[in-house]
């Protein structure tokens, strides 16, 4: 059996290939190396999918994508932790814009951004992605992602620039303190996650001038600092896009790439379905 996960830093997305009933999905939480130990990610596995942990002696083949998974330290972490829970599995770890890749432009040369809790850009070459100067992190980037636009919200709040009938909902919705923002975001884990959890108000503010105002600061902000600056040539591929924020405002998004010239591929909310498609057919070309 084959079994293929996405892992950002909210949420891990896994399918597992079985002979008798077909594809089985399951979910837990974010499994990203740069803020989790060897023994967290295994307590977390182990903990939240034990349905998907008694298929181990099935398993044979496990090929992980996540979010800060770009180094060889980072995926001996996760390989380690999952081999301690699948000891027979093969266990190949890469990064989540791989995975994005993989999903979107398969085996043609494109662009694949990132529009999630956090954000990225790579070029894919049709074989192996080439990174960019970009991929900083929540403190230093993640123009455009739900990090971004949840800190956007939180500051204008906490700021009093929010319009006051806005303002009222947020409080309401959220009720965030000056102390409990301090806390969640410098002293305690996930600190990304907590900000992006903020973003999913855009949803209601999505028709107000102040909702479309944030929006496009930041869609622009990433087509800006990510496509534009860092890829002259941009407009002679194609640019895909994966993540949340990305499906959900993905009319926004669209408007923005057709202003500024950038040719707009696929935008799909998350990559699993895709990219296991890609891992069977390429597994079984690879056979033959």
């Amino acid at each position: 059996m084959i079994l293929v996960a996405d892992s950002g830093s909210s949420k891990t997305d896994w399918l597992l290939a079985t002979p008798a009933d077909g594809n089985k999905a399951f979910k837990c939480a974010g499994l990203n190396p740069y803020f989790l130990t060897e023994k967290e990610i295994t307590r977390i596995i182990q903990e939240q999918l034990p349905d998907m942990v008694a298929y181990a002696g099935d398993v044979t083949e496990i090929y992980f994508f996540g979010a800060g998974c770009s180094s060889p330290d980072r995926h001996e972490i996760v390989t380690n932790a999952i081999s301690t829970l699948f000891p027979e599995a093969y266990v190949s770890v890469d990064s989540d814009l791989l995975a994005s890749a993989y999903a979107t432009c398969g085996h043609e040369k494109g662009f694949c951004c990132v529009l999630g809790t956090g954000s990225n850009i790579s070029f894919f070459d049709g074989e192996d992605i080439h990174d960019g100067q970009h991929g900083l992190g929540y403190v230093l980037g993640d123009e455009g992602s739900g990090t971004w636009f949840g800190k956007a919200l939180l500051t204008d709040y906490l700021y009093e620039l929010m319009p006051a009938d806005i303002a009222v909902n947020f409080g309401k919705a959220f009720n965030p303190t000056k102390e409990a923002v301090i806390e969640n975001v410098y002293r305690k884990p996930r600190g990304n996650a907590y900000l992006a959890a903020f973003s999913k108000f855009l949803s209601e503010i999505r028709s107000t001038d102040y909702g479309q105002n944030i929006l496009r600061a930041g869609l622009q902000e990433f087509v800006d600092t990510n496509i534009k600056q860092s890829y002259p040539q941009y407009d002679r591929f194609k640019c895909h896009f994966v993540g949340s924020i990305a499906y959900v405002f993905a009319d926004e998004l669209k408007n923005i790439c057709r202003e500024n010239g950038v040719h707009v591929g696929k935008i799909i909310r998350q990559p699993i379905n895709d990219l296991q498609e890609f891992i069977l057919k390429r597994d079984a070309a690879n056979q033959l």
